[in-house]
């Protein structure tokens, strides 16, 4: 999960979505005015203005697994998310995400999933955020659906990801971290929607449908060996 191999040497996948952005610019497939299937991005905390971000740092607390957190700084190769279907439902490349759709968030550095479960989070005690499974693999605590106004997310707007094992929205509420990740702010999932669980598509690679020779939609990615 997330390698790929360049003249014979493996190389993250960050590295590929930086060699990307700097001969095609910083978003490819920025004429889509959705979010589609397979593509990697960064999501924004409109209220907080922070990136939703992950690293191989784990929790002192609650579950142990690895740390999500929100970070100020734009140029961060651990804030890009994978957007994936689900364990039952397979996503194919470059078709919209439905509003009301059920999708997986892979961290493309580390492989694992945006998770969530009923332990309490170190700072605010809301409920605990994680990234967890291997290689894109967890389980059904790896489910959110996307929550729209229209028929399918738009990158322009603000949406929120409701936990579809535990209800409960992904949060920023402005805590903040001290040592090993000092500043960084806690995320976390909370019942109620507010202001704090509003997100918007930032940076990254949109995948777009494209048409096959017949005339007939054909969903492939940008570059398959991703």
């Amino acid at each position: 999960m997330g390698r790929f191999n360049c003249a014979g040497l493996t190389c993250p996948l960050s590295t590929i979505i930086l060699l990307f952005s700097w001969i095609f610019g910083p978003s490819l497939g920025s004429e889509l005015s959705f979010v589609t299937c397979g593509s990697v991005i960064k999501l924004l905390n409109i209220k907080h203005n922070v990136r939703l971000h992950s690293h191989d740092v784990r929790y002192g607390s609650g579950s142990g697994q690895q740390s999500v957190t929100g970070v100020t700084a734009v140029e961060d190769s651990n804030s890009y998310w994978s957007i994936r279907g689900t364990r039952d439902t397979w996503c194919h490349r470059g078709t919209p995400i439905q509003c009301g759709q059920e999708i997986r968030l892979t961290h493309v550095n580390t492989g694992r999933n945006l998770h969530s479960h009923f332990f309490a989070s170190p700072l605010s005690s809301n409920q605990e955020v994680s990234a967890f499974g291997d290689e894109g693999e967890g389980d059904h605590l790896d489910e959110w659906t996307v929550q729209c106004g229209g028929s399918v997310w738009k990158r322009e707007e603000a949406v929120r990801f409701r936990h579809k094992a535990t209800d409960a929205l992904l949060s920023v509420t402005g805590e903040q971290y001290g040592r090993p990740i000092h500043g960084q702010r806690e995320v976390h999932a909370m019942a109620s929607p507010s202001q704090h669980s509003l997100w918007k598509a930032m940076e990254g690679i949109f995948m777009k449908p494209s048409e096959s020779p017949a005339g007939s939609r054909d969903y492939t990615h940008l570059h398959t060996e991703f």
